[in-house]
């Protein structure tokens, strides 16, 4: 029986890793579309809400986020969340054919560490823990969850309603610190959701706390995605969708991973020799997301400087 159990969960994540990297993909054309979009709307001098890219790069995201969902529900969120680093991937190669930008050296060597570091995420991932709702629930009323909980939502109330409207458009880690931040709700939610979903819909009776539970996940993944889609806009019209997705993919990673962490504690099923591999590849991924993106900035020239004449 330990051994089918143990199948089933090795099973279970390389499906949830598999639909990762699908919906990483997806995820990836994203911010290329709806930058294309609002590209393409200033040249009308129209809305980008009536242009047909702009609402295929949205339906990329919705059709990105259920598999999100389903890849949360299978896999650790140590593992899935870093695996978004593809769809970086995939979005420099995106941008480089629709927007025109230039994939140089440094942006190739950026793909290529990204690659490296979600494999050694892979190998190193932590086995998916069975949590129940019962469980979900006790770790949801966690004094250290709750206490880091409160503090996100404060910050994300100070940054909305004070600091975004005055330093929104000219400072871009405003922007990047709303959307990353909400990533600390929407995550734990939908794989929160995935645990409850069973008691609620299932063959036995569901209890009001189950159903309770599984409305107010609902709700805040909700309230989160639509804000989250609401900020990630309006950066896309001020800045560029290099910069933004570069720094939005580390600090989102980083926050997520923190997160779950506290919440679903995945961290503790690691080894240290897994728990520094893990560093290791998430630094790996992150340097790899900056290189790729500060390469549509950087100029390189394999050329040697001519020598200085020489002078009496």
């Amino acid at each position: 029986m330990a051994i089918d159990a143990e199948l089933r969960d090795v099973s279970s994540k390389n499906v949830g890793i598999i639909i990762a990297v699908i919906s990483s993909f997806i995820n990836g054309s994203t911010f290329v579309l709806q930058k294309k979009g609002i590209l393409r709307s200033r040249k009308r001098g129209g809305s980008y809400l009536a242009d047909a890219v702009w609402w295929s790069g949205t339906l990329s995201m919705i059709i990105g986020q259920i598999g999100n969902f389903l890849a949360y529900n299978a896999a650790p969120a140590v593992i899935v969340t870093p695996l978004g680093a593809l769809g970086v991937l995939f979005g420099a190669v995106l941008a480089s054919w629709i927007l025109e930008e230039h994939l140089n050296i440094l942006g190739k060597l950026g793909c290529v560490l990204c690659c490296c570091g979600s494999i050694v995420l892979i190998i190193h991932a932590p086995k998916a823990e069975a949590t129940t709702r019962l469980e979900l629930e006790e770790r949801l009323l966690d004094p250290v969850f709750l206490s880091y909980a409160l503090l996100v939502v404060l910050t994300l109330i100070t940054l909305i309603v004070w600091i975004a409207p005055a330093h929104g458009t000219s400072n871009i880690m405003v922007y990047v610190a709303i959307c990353s931040l909400l990533g600390n709700f929407t995550v734990p939610s939908s794989k929160g959701l995935g645990l409850v979903a069973p008691d609620v819909f299932g063959e036995g009776p569901s209890s009001s706390r189950a159903l309770a539970l599984f409305l107010g996940l609902l709700g805040t993944l909700a309230v989160s995605i639509l804000i989250q889609f609401f900020f990630i806009n309006k950066a896309l019209e001020c800045f560029s969708s290099n910069i933004f997705e570069a720094i939005y993919y580390v600090a989102f990673t980083s926050t997520v991973i923190l997160a779950s962490g506290l919440l679903f504690k995945e961290w503790t099923a690691l080894t240290l020799t897994d728990s520094l591999a893990m560093l290791c590849g998430l630094t790996i991924v992150c340097v790899g997301v900056i290189l790729l993106r500060i390469s549509q900035e950087a100029l390189i020239s394999w050329k040697k400087k001519g020598a200085q004449k020489k002078t009496d």
